[in-house]
Protein backbone atom coordinates (compact mmCIF):
# COMPACT_ATOMS: atom_id res chain seq x y z
CA UNK A 1 0.00 0.00 0.00
CA UNK A 2 1.48 2.97 -1.04
CA UNK A 3 1.85 6.56 1.15
CA UNK A 4 -0.67 8.41 -0.56
CA UNK A 5 -2.90 5.15 0.36
CA UNK A 6 -2.18 4.95 4.14
CA UNK A 7 -2.55 8.61 4.41
CA UNK A 8 -5.38 8.68 3.33
CA UNK A 9 -6.68 5.60 5.59
CA UNK A 10 -5.52 6.99 8.92
CA UNK A 11 -7.42 10.64 8.00
CA UNK A 12 -10.04 8.28 7.26
CA UNK A 13 -10.03 6.92 10.76
CA UNK A 14 -8.74 10.47 12.34
CA UNK A 15 -12.09 11.49 11.01
CA UNK A 16 -14.36 8.55 12.05
CA UNK A 17 -12.99 9.20 15.61
CA UNK A 18 -13.41 12.69 16.20
CA UNK A 19 -17.43 12.48 14.65
CA UNK A 20 -18.15 9.33 16.54
CA UNK A 21 -18.17 11.22 19.40
CA UNK A 22 -21.01 13.07 17.93
CA UNK A 23 -22.99 10.80 16.45
CA UNK A 24 -26.43 11.00 17.54
CA UNK A 25 -26.75 14.56 16.72
CA UNK A 26 -24.84 14.23 13.78
CA UNK A 27 -27.20 11.70 12.53
CA UNK A 28 -30.09 13.59 13.60
CA UNK A 29 -29.43 16.43 11.27
CA UNK A 30 -27.83 15.41 8.22
CA UNK A 31 -30.84 13.86 7.45
CA UNK A 32 -32.72 16.92 5.91
CA UNK A 33 -29.33 18.27 5.01
CA UNK A 34 -28.57 15.44 2.86
CA UNK A 35 -31.94 15.61 1.39
CA UNK A 36 -31.58 19.49 0.77
CA UNK A 37 -28.38 18.50 -1.09
CA UNK A 38 -29.83 15.92 -3.31
CA UNK A 39 -32.50 18.02 -4.57
CA UNK A 40 -29.64 20.79 -4.89
CA UNK A 41 -27.86 18.30 -6.92
CA UNK A 42 -30.68 17.08 -8.70
CA UNK A 43 -31.31 21.21 -10.42
CA UNK A 44 -27.95 21.17 -11.27
CA UNK A 45 -27.76 17.79 -13.62
CA UNK A 46 -30.98 18.65 -15.06
CA UNK A 47 -29.78 21.78 -15.89
CA UNK A 48 -27.02 20.65 -17.84
CA UNK A 49 -29.39 18.29 -19.58
CA UNK A 50 -31.43 20.80 -20.71
CA UNK A 51 -28.77 23.08 -21.78
CA UNK A 52 -27.62 20.34 -23.70
CA UNK A 53 -30.79 19.14 -24.72
CA UNK A 54 -31.50 22.77 -26.26
CA UNK A 55 -27.73 23.02 -27.88
CA UNK A 56 -28.93 19.72 -29.92
CA UNK A 57 -32.18 21.17 -30.67
CA UNK A 58 -30.82 24.17 -32.16
CA UNK A 59 -32.85 26.12 -29.82
CA UNK A 60 -29.74 28.04 -29.07
CA UNK A 61 -27.29 27.99 -26.20
CA UNK A 62 -24.28 26.03 -25.93
CA UNK A 63 -23.80 22.74 -24.11
CA UNK A 64 -22.12 23.19 -20.87
CA UNK A 65 -20.83 21.48 -17.23
CA UNK A 66 -22.16 22.16 -13.91
CA UNK A 67 -20.28 25.55 -13.63
CA UNK A 68 -21.96 26.88 -16.26
CA UNK A 69 -25.42 25.25 -15.39
CA UNK A 70 -24.55 27.51 -12.21
CA UNK A 71 -23.79 30.41 -13.83
CA UNK A 72 -26.84 30.33 -16.14
CA UNK A 73 -29.10 30.20 -12.72
CA UNK A 74 -27.09 33.17 -11.71
CA UNK A 75 -28.54 34.92 -14.91
CA UNK A 76 -31.90 34.39 -14.33
CA UNK A 77 -34.57 37.28 -12.60
CA UNK A 78 -33.58 36.99 -8.46
CA UNK A 79 -30.08 35.46 -9.63
CA UNK A 80 -28.79 36.23 -6.70
CA UNK A 81 -30.88 34.77 -4.39
CA UNK A 82 -31.40 31.69 -6.52
CA UNK A 83 -28.23 31.33 -6.44
CA UNK A 84 -27.08 31.35 -2.74
CA UNK A 85 -29.97 28.82 -1.86
CA UNK A 86 -28.31 26.72 -4.59
CA UNK A 87 -24.93 27.18 -2.91
CA UNK A 88 -26.01 26.26 0.53
CA UNK A 89 -28.33 23.38 -0.94
CA UNK A 90 -24.39 22.06 -2.63
CA UNK A 91 -22.80 22.55 0.56
CA UNK A 92 -25.42 20.92 2.33
CA UNK A 93 -24.73 17.65 0.00
CA UNK A 94 -20.55 18.04 0.51
CA UNK A 95 -21.06 18.36 4.35
CA UNK A 96 -23.57 14.66 4.15
CA UNK A 97 -20.65 13.17 2.32
CA UNK A 98 -18.02 13.68 3.80
CA UNK A 99 -20.22 12.33 7.28
CA UNK A 100 -21.20 9.51 5.43
CA UNK A 101 -17.19 9.28 4.47
CA UNK A 102 -16.24 9.79 8.09
CA UNK A 103 -19.16 7.49 9.41
CA UNK A 104 -19.66 5.08 7.03
CA UNK A 105 -22.93 5.33 7.03
CA UNK A 106 -23.02 2.75 4.27
CA UNK A 107 -21.36 0.05 6.45
CA UNK A 108 -18.09 0.12 4.06
CA UNK A 109 -16.08 -1.24 7.05
CA UNK A 110 -12.24 -0.19 7.38
CA UNK A 111 -10.58 -2.51 5.04
CA UNK A 112 -9.08 -1.42 1.77
CA UNK A 113 -11.71 -1.36 -0.11
CA UNK A 114 -14.13 -0.03 2.07
CA UNK A 115 -11.39 2.74 3.13
CA UNK A 116 -11.42 3.24 -0.88
CA UNK A 117 -14.75 3.93 -1.48
CA UNK A 118 -15.12 6.39 1.71
CA UNK A 119 -12.42 7.99 0.69
CA UNK A 120 -14.60 8.69 -3.21
CA UNK A 121 -17.12 9.70 -0.71
CA UNK A 122 -14.56 13.01 0.23
CA UNK A 123 -13.57 13.27 -2.74
CA UNK A 124 -17.16 14.06 -4.23
CA UNK A 125 -17.35 16.38 -0.75
CA UNK A 126 -14.91 17.87 -2.46
CA UNK A 127 -16.19 18.26 -5.54
CA UNK A 128 -19.39 19.43 -4.54
CA UNK A 129 -18.09 22.17 -2.09
CA UNK A 130 -16.29 23.53 -4.75
CA UNK A 131 -19.78 23.96 -6.62
CA UNK A 132 -21.23 25.52 -3.33
CA UNK A 133 -18.33 28.11 -3.47
CA UNK A 134 -18.50 28.73 -7.55
CA UNK A 135 -22.47 29.46 -6.92
CA UNK A 136 -21.33 31.75 -3.61
CA UNK A 137 -19.18 33.69 -5.61
CA UNK A 138 -21.35 34.58 -8.42
CA UNK A 139 -23.51 35.13 -6.00
CA UNK A 140 -21.31 37.93 -4.32
CA UNK A 141 -20.22 39.13 -7.58
CA UNK A 142 -16.95 37.51 -7.06
CA UNK A 143 -14.56 35.74 -9.41
CA UNK A 144 -16.81 34.01 -12.02
CA UNK A 145 -16.31 30.28 -11.81
CA UNK A 146 -15.13 28.68 -14.98
CA UNK A 147 -16.32 25.82 -17.16
CA UNK A 148 -14.32 23.06 -18.68
CA UNK A 149 -11.49 23.46 -16.33
CA UNK A 150 -9.82 19.76 -17.23
CA UNK A 151 -7.34 21.44 -19.86
CA UNK A 152 -6.52 23.63 -17.66
CA UNK A 153 -5.78 21.28 -14.56
CA UNK A 154 -4.38 18.83 -16.93
CA UNK A 155 -1.55 21.24 -18.23
CA UNK A 156 -0.45 22.32 -15.17
CA UNK A 157 -0.14 18.68 -13.55
CA UNK A 158 2.15 18.10 -16.98
CA UNK A 159 4.65 20.57 -15.78
CA UNK A 160 4.91 18.46 -12.22
CA UNK A 161 7.79 15.75 -12.29
CA UNK A 162 6.40 12.94 -13.81
CA UNK A 163 3.23 14.77 -14.68
CA UNK A 164 2.05 13.48 -17.83
CA UNK A 165 1.89 9.72 -16.61
CA UNK A 166 0.17 11.10 -13.89
CA UNK A 167 -2.57 12.59 -16.36
CA UNK A 168 -2.50 9.21 -18.00
CA UNK A 169 -3.15 7.31 -14.68
CA UNK A 170 -6.30 9.99 -13.64
CA UNK A 171 -7.34 9.23 -17.47
CA UNK A 172 -7.67 5.30 -16.64
CA UNK A 173 -9.30 5.77 -13.75
CA UNK A 174 -12.01 8.43 -14.89
CA UNK A 175 -12.58 5.52 -17.68
CA UNK A 176 -13.40 2.90 -14.88
CA UNK A 177 -15.46 4.80 -13.32
CA UNK A 178 -17.08 5.61 -16.29
CA UNK A 179 -17.47 1.38 -16.69
CA UNK A 180 -19.10 1.27 -13.03
CA UNK A 181 -21.67 3.42 -13.76
CA UNK A 182 -22.55 1.34 -16.50
CA UNK A 183 -22.04 -1.54 -13.94
CA UNK A 184 -24.50 0.37 -11.54
CA UNK A 185 -27.06 0.67 -14.42
CA UNK A 186 -27.03 -2.75 -15.72
CA UNK A 187 -27.70 -4.54 -12.26
CA UNK A 188 -29.46 -1.06 -10.96
CA UNK A 189 -27.49 -1.56 -7.66
CA UNK A 190 -28.20 2.24 -7.02
CA UNK A 191 -31.78 0.75 -5.73
CA UNK A 192 -30.00 -0.49 -3.09
CA UNK A 193 -30.01 2.34 -0.60
CA UNK A 194 -33.68 3.76 -1.93
CA UNK A 195 -36.30 2.89 0.67
CA UNK A 196 -38.12 0.87 -1.31
CA UNK A 197 -41.00 -0.15 1.00
CA UNK A 198 -42.40 3.60 0.95
CA UNK A 199 -42.51 3.59 -2.79
CA UNK A 200 -45.54 2.55 -5.15
CA UNK A 201 -44.76 0.04 -8.00
CA UNK A 202 -44.83 2.99 -10.13
CA UNK A 203 -42.37 5.08 -8.54
CA UNK A 204 -40.14 1.69 -8.38
CA UNK A 205 -40.62 1.01 -12.07
CA UNK A 206 -39.83 5.02 -13.16
CA UNK A 207 -37.23 5.17 -10.62
CA UNK A 208 -35.14 2.37 -11.64
CA UNK A 209 -35.67 4.00 -15.62
CA UNK A 210 -34.52 7.06 -14.83
CA UNK A 211 -31.30 5.69 -12.83
CA UNK A 212 -30.62 3.41 -15.35
CA UNK A 213 -30.44 6.26 -18.44
CA UNK A 214 -28.37 8.37 -15.94
CA UNK A 215 -26.02 6.40 -15.04
CA UNK A 216 -25.67 5.17 -18.62
CA UNK A 217 -25.60 8.67 -19.52
CA UNK A 218 -22.65 9.36 -16.72
CA UNK A 219 -20.71 6.13 -17.71
CA UNK A 220 -20.49 7.60 -20.91
CA UNK A 221 -19.64 11.12 -20.53
CA UNK A 222 -16.95 9.86 -17.65
CA UNK A 223 -15.36 7.16 -20.38
CA UNK A 224 -14.54 9.81 -22.59
CA UNK A 225 -13.21 12.62 -20.63
CA UNK A 226 -11.19 9.73 -19.19
CA UNK A 227 -10.16 8.79 -22.48
CA UNK A 228 -9.26 12.36 -23.87
CA UNK A 229 -7.07 12.61 -20.55
CA UNK A 230 -5.10 9.24 -21.41
CA UNK A 231 -5.05 11.10 -25.45
CA UNK A 232 -3.23 14.12 -23.76
CA UNK A 233 -0.99 12.70 -21.95
CA UNK A 234 0.13 9.98 -24.53
CA UNK A 235 0.52 13.40 -27.19
CA UNK A 236 1.65 15.12 -24.08
CA UNK A 237 -0.78 17.83 -25.06
CA UNK A 238 -2.85 19.06 -22.14
CA UNK A 239 -5.12 20.94 -25.38
CA UNK A 240 -6.70 17.64 -26.32
CA UNK A 241 -7.95 17.21 -22.53
CA UNK A 242 -11.40 17.88 -22.19
CA UNK A 243 -14.26 18.05 -19.23
CA UNK A 244 -17.51 17.50 -19.32
CA UNK A 245 -18.90 20.93 -21.54
CA UNK A 246 -16.39 20.00 -24.22
CA UNK A 247 -17.21 16.45 -24.31
CA UNK A 248 -20.86 17.17 -24.64
CA UNK A 249 -19.61 20.21 -27.53
CA UNK A 250 -17.42 17.39 -28.88
CA UNK A 251 -20.12 14.87 -29.66
CA UNK A 252 -22.23 17.47 -30.75
CA UNK A 253 -19.75 17.88 -33.75
CA UNK A 254 -20.03 14.23 -34.84
CA UNK A 255 -21.54 12.99 -37.79
CA UNK A 256 -25.19 12.71 -36.18
CA UNK A 257 -24.13 14.81 -33.51
CA UNK A 258 -27.37 16.45 -32.69
CA UNK A 259 -28.77 12.78 -31.95
CA UNK A 260 -26.03 11.86 -29.95
CA UNK A 261 -26.07 15.18 -27.86
CA UNK A 262 -29.67 14.70 -27.24
CA UNK A 263 -29.62 11.20 -26.22
CA UNK A 264 -26.88 12.13 -23.79
CA UNK A 265 -28.92 15.31 -22.88
CA UNK A 266 -32.29 12.70 -22.06
CA UNK A 267 -29.68 10.78 -19.88
CA UNK A 268 -28.16 13.77 -17.71
CA UNK A 269 -31.73 14.84 -17.21
CA UNK A 270 -32.32 11.37 -16.33
CA UNK A 271 -29.08 11.80 -14.09
CA UNK A 272 -30.52 14.73 -12.10
CA UNK A 273 -33.86 13.32 -11.90
CA UNK A 274 -32.51 10.12 -10.25
CA UNK A 275 -31.05 12.73 -7.46
CA UNK A 276 -34.73 13.70 -6.83
CA UNK A 277 -35.01 10.29 -6.09
CA UNK A 278 -32.73 9.98 -3.26
CA UNK A 279 -33.77 13.31 -2.20
CA UNK A 280 -37.48 11.42 -1.39
CA UNK A 281 -36.34 7.79 -0.68
CA UNK A 282 -32.39 7.07 -0.08
CA UNK A 283 -31.83 5.85 3.22
CA UNK A 284 -29.78 8.69 4.45
CA UNK A 285 -28.12 7.28 7.69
Amino acid sequence: MGSSTVGGAVALRSMETMAARSTPAVRRFIDPFARFGFAARALVYVLVGFLAGSAAAGLGGRATDTHGAIRTVGAQRFGALLLVVLGLGLASYAAWRFVQAALDLDGKGDGAKGLAVRASFAASGLVHAGLAFSAGSLAFGLRHGRSDIVRTSAGRLMHAPNGRWLVGVVGLVVIGAGLYQFYRAYTAKFEEHLRRSEMSETARCWARRVGRAGLTARGVTSAIIGWFLVRAALEFDPSEARGLAGTLRMLGRQDYGPWLLGVVAVGLTAYGLLSLVDARYRRIT
